[in-house]
């Protein structure tokens, strides 16, 4: 074979080389859309506009892998599980009420991640950033929207075990106050003033402007306490409770509690308390959940359990009766707006 020969060859095979590389790639692509497309663990998602102030609306973190996850979306609060719209805005943890949200977010850098705490308008533009030092965990905003509340990891990233430390802070967002703290209030301990190190705090449920629910823990126990945001107080109500969620009407709390016999890594059962008679039952939820249950109307809460995603959300009636009821795939931190 001539040289001429040889480097016509040579030539046609490495442009048949390319185009069966090209070809795979393209196959590849089209293969990578059409998972993209499909939203395997959820139904069709497509950009659109979200806001915190369309009528009859849940908005959550959408779990399901595509050009969307881990963005905010918006479904007919009567259909969970239905079509989504999405939103370009990611959160790790999200909520919402009266045309506020609140996103904790994580930002990468050149020298490694950092996360924030942002305040949302009513068309999910950010009004205000704070830094949080810290994994983010719990978010909350009071019903009128004027208060918002956030709990990050510090120290550790699991509720199930003693080795972690919170830090649960709350921003005024009428004066742009910040307590970074909720350790600057004081504790009130069967009656008397309580101080103590391993003070931690999170799970914050507020009940109106000045007043809210949370979880204190000290020396091994946990306790609920009512939080006085004028008096810059927090009073033990009751031991074994953590993360509880109020009701619309403010009567009663669906929070978890540490049965004891389960095992170390899923310790929770979820348990409803009336707040008129401090009277506690089970829910019929017979799995460890290690979430802030969301009221979904005043009969019904709505929480995450793990999914082939991340996290599927259930219900549960918080009366006792009933059973667990799956109603969105890939979907996590449910906020009811509208």
């Amino acid at each position: 074979m001539t040289p001429r020969a040889r480097l016509v060859t040579l030539l046609a095979a490495v442009a048949l080389l390319g185009s069966i590389a090209v070809v795979s790639v393209l196959h590849a692509a089209e293969r990578a859309g059409e998972r993209d497309r499909a939203q395997p663990g959820g139904p069709p998602i497509a950009s659109g506009v979200v806001t915190l102030d369309a009528g009859g609306q849940m908005i959550f973190r959408n779990m399901a892998w595509g050009p969307h996850r881990d963005e905010l979306v918006s479904v007919a609060a009567a259909d969970p599980g239905g079509a989504r719209t999405a939103a370009p805005i990611r959160c790790l943890r999200f909520y919402a009420a009266a045309g506020t949200g609140l996103c904790l977010r994580k930002v990468d850098g050149a020298v490694g991640e950092s996360y924030f705490a942002s305040v949302l308008d009513s068309r999910l533009r950010t009004l205000r950033d704070y830094p949080i030092a810290g994994i983010p965990s719990r978010a909350r905003v009071a019903p009128s929207g004027h208060l918002v509340a956030w709990t990050v990891f510090v120290g550790g990233d699991s509720y199930a075990g003693s080795d972690f430390s919170t830090r649960t802070s709350i921003v005024d967002t009428r004066t742009w106050t910040l307590t970074a703290s909720l350790e600057a209030y004081g504790i009130v301990k069967d009656g008397r003033p309580y101080h103590a190190a391993d003070a931690n705090f999170w799970g914050v449920t507020f009940a109106d402007d000045g007043h809210f629910y949370a979880t204190l823990a000290t020396k091994g126990q946990t306790y609920l306490v009512r939080g006085d945001v004028t008096a810059r107080t927090l009073t033990t109500l009751r031991p074994n409770v953590e993360c509880p969620s109020l009701s619309p009407d403010g009567t009663h709390l669906v929070f978890k509690k540490r049965v004891p016999g389960l095992s170390p890594d899923e310790p929770w059962r979820l348990y409803e308390l009336d707040l008129r008679t401090m009277r506690e039952a089970p829910l019929a939820e017979a799995r460890s959940v290690d979430d802030q249950v969301v009221w979904a109307d005043g009969r019904t809460v709505m929480y995450a359990l793990p999914g082939d995603f991340g996290a599927n959300l259930w219900s549960v009636p918080a009366d006792g009766a009933g059973a667990p009821r799956r109603v969105a795939d890939a979907a996590l931190n449910p906020a009811f707006v509208g």
